[in-house]
């Protein structure tokens, strides 16, 4: 789109998502196939690059307009990889560079992230260093007018298909967090290997690989901000992706209770719609104080960050909450189904599995507790 998204507009992406992004799907997320023609689609409508400013091939939207985006998308669209694939590019790959980079990296990088020619992925996570995120043993030595860099990442969402991949290694193991640095790492480098692909339970159409780097030259002039300031780099952006990664989330929470409505009513047992019973009655009940609960808090965050406060405590809290009622809904629409929720061929199920992977992105629930209390004095 040449205009601007807004929360107005909420229709117009639902009937997108709707129209272009779910035919198919099934067979994809049972074969785990990434769509690339839909991640243009996404691109082409102005997803990618709604936080990016217009200079930059962006839309420059705001960042409560940006959430109900993101909520809309995930109403309209039943590929929660996709949307996964797509938020995880924007607020961990292209806002660092927006936000850290030079001015020749945004030009280089950020439009055709925005238009989708390129995709990226990120890798902090290490075999031996998942929760404790600065334990890094990848390394990278200063040479002659670059870095050669040593050491593998794990968990990497869209490894298989990036084009490039923001990239922390530790330049002197004796500073400790002091030395982590980031670097924007050409996936196309002489020693850059796609180690293999990652077989996962949800989030099945957002490919996940390892990357393992052999004496990986990296220009210069790739380095992400100065030495030393990777943790500053990476705590920004999962600031960033703890807060609206889950956006769509609430979308298909909605409609997961819209769904659960229409069939409560219909379904009959006892002489009687089962929405009639109070055990079913209740459930979805709460299914909808979740749903509204979780809204407020992600608002909240997302009028802190447009009011350009810091929101590291209130990401956490609607992180943490917001993944963890994705999965009770997951499983109450299920129950609620019955049986059918239980079949894959009624596409009940699969919610279940993908809002599990939300519990553990961008740092587990128990690390979300863990910021929380630190922020509480604890």
């Amino acid at each position: 789109m040449n205009e601007d998204l807004s929360p107005l507009k909420r229709d117009e992406v639902i009937r997108f998502a709707q129209k272009e992004l779910n035919v198919g799907l099934r067979e994809r997320e049972k074969n785990g196939e990434f769509s690339r023609e839909n991640w243009e689609k996404c691109a082409q409508f102005g997803i990618l690059g709604l936080p990016i400013p217009t200079e930059y091939g962006g839309q420059n939207v705001d960042i409560v307009a940006i959430t109900a985006i993101m909520e809309a998308l995930g109403y309209g669209c039943h590929d929660n990889g996709l949307i996964f694939a797509l938020n995880a590019q924007m607020w961990s790959v292209q806002l660092p560079i927006l936000t850290f980079g030079s001015e020749k990296q945004k030009e280089k990088y950020l439009p055709d992230l925005c238009n989708g020619k390129l995709i990226a992925a990120h890798g902090m996570t290490e075999p031996n260093s998942g929760s404790d995120a600065y334990s890094l043993s990848t390394k990278a030595e200063k040479r002659n007018e670059g870095y050669i860099l040593n050491g593998t990442k794990t968990f990497v969402g869209s490894a298989p298909i990036a084009d490039i991949a923001v990239v922390f290694a530790t330049v002197d193991p004796s500073q400790g967090i002091r030395g982590v640095t980031a670097f924007i790492v050409d996936t196309r480098s002489p020693g850059f290997v796609i180690n293999r692909e990652l077989e996962k339970m949800g989030l099945r159409t957002h490919p996940m690989g390892e990357l393992t780097f052999q004496d990986c030259f990296v220009p210069e002039e790739n380095r992400l901000g100065p030495e030393g300031a990777g943790v500053g780099i990476f705590n920004h952006s999962m600031e960033w992706e703890r807060s609206f990664i889950l956006a769509s989330c609430l979308g298909t929470m909605e409609r997961q209770l819209e769904t659960c409505i229409q069939y409560a009513q219909k379904r009959r047992q006892f002489n009687q719609p089962i929405g009639k019973f109070q055990s079913v009655g209740n459930r979805i009940a709460d299914m909808k104080v979740r749903l509204e609960t979780a809204r407020l808090m992600l608002y909240k965050v997302a009028w802190l960050k447009k009011m350009k406060k810091s929101a590291v405590m209130e990401a956490a809290i609607a992180k943490l909450y917001l993944s963890e009622c994705f999965v009770q809904s997951g499983l109450d629409a299920i129950r609620v189904h019955g049986g059918y929720g239980y079949l894959s061929e009624y596409e009940v199920e699969r919610d279940l599995r993908d809002a599990l992977g939300g519990t553990l992105a961008s740092g587990t629930s128990d690390i979300q507790r863990v910021i929380i209390a630190k922020w509480l004095g604890l």
